[in-house]
């Protein structure tokens, strides 16, 4: 761009190659996502004959109706119970990590280094699946409940710890702290007026990660649910992707196996998943964006 604010020959041509890549990009994104709503509106012969296309080769909104016609108290149920469970585990998660990691990035804090080597520990080992089940269902007995989706795995992660860790070391300074101290403000005081505020940005993108997480885990359903009432959405829809048969089975025999679209229900629950999520994260993106723009300490 030359002096006089207008754009030169090279710069339009570098404006219109950097358009086209992200247009690219975005297409790259999008497309999936369309096949797979087509698909999920497509009549189940002319999807295993003719395979899958961007544009439903017959329109049919048969795998829906087969869904919900006889499953829709299931798919429901599944719905609150996923619902119920991002909730509470991301408002738990944004209570319970801070607060562990903000005490670890504390230098003068003298047991800083001993329990950060034990969190970190932790990332490096672990005791194996069996022990975690025996621990989570027979000594916290939390099987077929709703924290059995909720505490293993997410909750307490290592990594997470050691995200929250780093922020608070390198973005809170010392003298901040200090300042405060001198002013009368104790610790609680310190770390919810001064140090949460500060930390928005880590907060709102390791909110995001901890809901998406939460909202598409069903490992722990797998390992510590077998009640069908306490199923999540995910899980639900693992099941039905493994065996198609799961979705006869819970409508009682009513439809026999020949009229089950077994393809276009596998694109319509995975439709069925992904919807709540995708209206949701626009207002995840916007705390994000909201929180990254937040100043912190200058010198």
């Amino acid at each position: 761009m030359n002096n006089t604010g207008v754009k030169s020959r090279e710069d339009w041509i570098y404006q219109i190659i950097i358009n086209i890549f992200l247009i690219i990009l975005a297409l790259a994104a999008v497309m999936p996502f369309v096949m797979l709503v087509s698909s999920s509106l497509t009549d189940e012969f002319y999807l295993t004959r003719f395979g899958y296309n961007f544009w439903p080769t017959k329109f049919s909104t048969y795998a829906y109706t087969f869904i919900f016609s006889k499953n829709g108290t299931y798919i429901l149920r599944a719905y609150w119970i996923t619902l119920l469970v991002t909730v509470i585990g991301t408002s738990l998660h944004l209570i319970v990590a801070p607060l562990l990691a903000y005490p670890l990035s504390r230098r003068d804090y003298k047991k800083a280094h001993l329990f950060t080597f034990l969190v970190f520990f932790t990332m490096m080992f672990n005791g194996g699946i069996v022990p975690s089940y025996i621990m989570w269902s027979k000594v916290f007995h939390i099987k077929n409940t709703i924290w059995a989706h909720i505490f293993p795995g997410m909750l307490f992660n290592g990594f997470n710890i050691m995200l929250y860790k780093n922020y608070f070391a390198n973005n809170i300074h010392p003298s901040l702290l200090e300042s405060a101290r001198i002013d009368g403000a104790n610790e609680w005081q310190i770390y919810f007026k001064i140090v949460l505020p500060l930390s928005l940005p880590i907060l709102a993108t390791m909110g995001l990660m901890a809901g998406l997480g939460y909202w598409n885990n069903w490992t722990n359903g797998l390992y510590y649910v077998n009640d069908q009432s306490m199923y999540t959405l995910q899980q639900l829809l693992k099941g039905i992707i493994e065996n198609i048969r799961v979705i006869a089975d819970m409508a009682g025999g009513n439809f026999p196996v020949k009229d089950i679209p077994g393809n276009s229900v596998r694109m319509a629950m995975a439709v069925i998943g992904i919807i709540p999520i995708m209206i949701l994260y626009p207002f995840f993106q916007n705390a994000f964006i909201a929180g990254i723009s937040l100043g912190g300490v200058k010198e």
